[in-house]
């Protein structure tokens, strides 16, 4: 049964914090823990405050992964563990762009899984940076699906 989509609220803030978590904790283990900590510590009290994410749900409500938008741009795109490899990710897409015409986003070199994933959608490499937004190691790759 596909998934339901739909707008997040801020009573969904502490369900989508733990996909991230756990999201992280398996694709992420390049990054220093002490990173980890700001980039979850952004996450709670920056990003989902403000900005709505389209949740992908299983039939029971359980949110299985979300994306977060900035115009075409991809700010977020997260599935739970135990939804890896069942095509969450993929409907995620396919809503974004039913949603916008062109997507863009920001893969960091050392997750192969979700560059191939990206790839696998369509996306194509367009840049390089040497390190993540916040100036820290991570390199990205920038890639778009036009």
């Amino acid at each position: 049964m596909p998934t339901a989509i739909r707008l997040s609220t801020p009573a969904d803030n502490a369900s989508i914090h733990r996909v991230w978590r756990a999201s992280v904790d398996a694709t992420h283990g390049f990054i220093a823990p002490a990173d980890v900590a700001l980039y979850e510590h952004l996450l709670v009290t920056l990003y989902l405050p403000s900005k709505p994410l389209w949740l992908a749900l299983s039939p029971d409500g359980v949110i299985q992964g979300f994306i977060g938008l900035a115009g075409p741009k991809i700010e977020a795109l997260f599935v739970h563990p135990d939804w890896h490899r069942q095509g969450v990710g993929r409907r995620l897409i396919a809503h974004a762009l039913g949603l916008r015409q062109h997507l863009v986003v920001d893969v960091n070199v050392q997750n192969p899984g979700a560059v191939d994933f990206y790839v696998s959608q369509g996306f194509l490499e367009i840049g390089r940076s040497p390190v993540d937004h916040a100036g820290k190691p991570y390199p990205l790759i920038h890639m778009a699906k036009i």
